[in-house]
C-alpha cells in the first residue's frame, strides 16, 4: 500500500468533519445510533477508476454505519449529481458507489456495507473492523 501525503491526511481529516457537519444530528435519531463511535476515514489509499479517475479509496466509519467511499482528486473530479451511481470495480468484485455531497467543497462516492455498529465497544474496535473489510475488499478471490 502507497503511503499518503500530508494533504491527503488532511483532506481525510475533512472529510470526516463535513460528514460530522452534514450528518451527525440526524445520525442522532437513527435507531442503531453507536455513541461510542465517532466519524473516522480509514485505510485510505490511492486508487483510479476503470474511467481512468484517480482519487482515494478507504472507508469510512460513522456512529451509524461501515462504508467504502472513493474520494476524487480535487482536479478529477468526475461531475456527479446527488443520488447518482457508479460502479467500482476492486479486486473482490463490483460495488455500487452513490454520489454524496459534503458542503460546497467535499464530494464523495460512498457504498454501505454494515448499516448497524451499535454492537461495537469503541472507535478502536470499529477501526479494526474497517481494517479487515478492507483487506477482504482489496484482496480479492484467488
Amino acid at each position: 500500500m502507497q503511503a499518503l501525503t500530508a494533504d491527503q491526511y488532511d483532506r481525510l481529516a475533512w472529510l470526516a468533519k463535513a460528514w460530522q457537519r452534514e450528518h451527525l444530528v440526524a445520525a442522532k435519531a437513527e435507531p442503531h445510533f453507536n455513541p461510542r463511535l465517532g466519524v473516522d476515514a480509514l485505510c485510505f489509499q490511492p486508487w483510479t477508476t476503470d474511467q481512468g479517475h484517480h482519487g482515494l479509496l478507504g472507508a469510512l466509519i460513522t456512529p451509524v454505519s461501515l462504508s467504502l467511499a472513493w474520494v476524487p482528486d480535487d482536479a478529477e473530479r468526475p461531475a456527479q449529481a446527488p443520488g447518482e451511481h457508479l460502479v467500482l470495480a476492486l479486486p473482490s468484485g463490483r460495488y455500487p458507489f452513490h454520489a454524496e455531497r459534503l458542503g460546497d467543497n467535499m464530494r464523495l462516492w460512498h457504498c454501505p456495507l454494515l448499516d448497524d455498529l451499535s454492537d461495537l465497544e469503541s472507535l478502536a474496535h470499529g477501526s479494526r473492523l474497517a481494517q479487515r473489510l478492507m483487506e477482504q475488499v482489496m484482496e480479492g478471490e484467488d
